[in-house]
């Protein structure tokens, strides 16, 4: 293996900062949600009886298409710590409580699927009034 100084590297490579990125627990929140909302029309598959699982088992259940595995498709927030898209890993990343994540994500809410739109205005929800539709306007068109 051969060494080579960062500056070196920076002549092959576009270097950057290592290690997560920071993110508020608000901005994460945010970006899921915005990330939802680019595609609002899509079905996205719910986990099924969240609420009847042991906490292990709901910690580790997981499924594709989901709006956690679209959370976790995106290099930021994995950039900033999401490390998978089980139902935990949520929890812990988004700082969520149990029935929080469940209002989200769970097949008892929608049925077997969740139009993402929809799951978007719950985690918005969680979010609090600072980031709702006339915040947002109040803050592009006056910067508060």
């Amino acid at each position: 293996m051969k060494h080579h100084t960062l500056d070196e590297l920076r002549t092959v490579a576009e270097v950057g900062p290592c290690g997560f990125q920071t993110m508020a627990w608000s901005d994460r929140l945010d970006r899921w949600a915005e990330i939802l909302e680019r595609h609002p029309h899509w079905h996205l598959s719910t986990l099924h009886q969240t609420e009847y699982q042991t906490s292990d088992a709901r910690a580790a259940m997981r499924r594709e298409n989901t709006p956690l595995s679209v959370a976790f498709a995106d290099p930021v927030l994995r950039a900033a710590g999401l490390s998978d898209d089980t139902y935990g890993e949520a929890m812990r990343f988004f700082e969520l409580e149990d029935e929080q994540l469940h209002e989200i994500i769970c097949y008892c809410h929608f049925g077997a699927t969740v139009p993402a739109a929809s799951a978007a205005r719950q985690i918005r929800s969680m979010i609090g009034p600072k980031t709702g539709l006339l915040a947002r306007l109040r803050h592009m068109m006056f910067g508060w």
